[in-house]
């Protein structure tokens, strides 16, 4: 089982390195950046450069305006053969997101975040009770 990141460490024999966790953060910065290049680059070299939604067009000019959505919402899963992508123009690439969150929702769920488990407090649930005392009470 991997390591889990524990903050920065302190050197030993010394005083805790300040910059440490920056260079740690930059580098973690730079490498979703490039993975995000890697597979952009592969799914426009994959598809043909139209929205597979709306069918619009793109062109060099408006290319910026064409994204890569995972169909699995999983922004890892970046298969070589491009089967987890799709281009989508960013308006209906926002939309597709926009119906994740409101289908996640439509039950009284959160949207799903891995193994977190559903909150169980009720900070409402007596509510009403303190409500009709409150009136009694006037």
């Amino acid at each position: 089982m991997p390591s889990r990141y524990q903050g920065p460490q302190k050197p030993r024999g010394g005083a805790p390195d300040p910059d440490k966790l920056d260079r740690i953060v930059a580098e973690a910065h730079r490498a979703r950046e490039q993975r995000l290049h890697d597979y952009r680059e592969r799914a426009l070299r994959l598809y043909p450069w139209v929205c597979t939604r709306c069918g619009r067009e793109f062109t060099r000019e408006n290319l910026r305006q064409l994204t890569v959505h995972h169909r699995d919402h999983d922004h890892d899963n970046n298969p070589a053969d491009g089967s987890n992508w799709e281009l989508l123009c960013i308006y209906c690439h926002e939309n597709e997101h926009a119906r994740h969150v409101d289908h996640a929702g439509s039950d009284g769920r959160s949207v799903p975040t891995g193994d977190a488990e559903a909150a169980t407090h009720r900070p409402f649930e007596a509510l009403k009770s303190l409500l009709k005392d409150a009136d009694k009470k006037e």
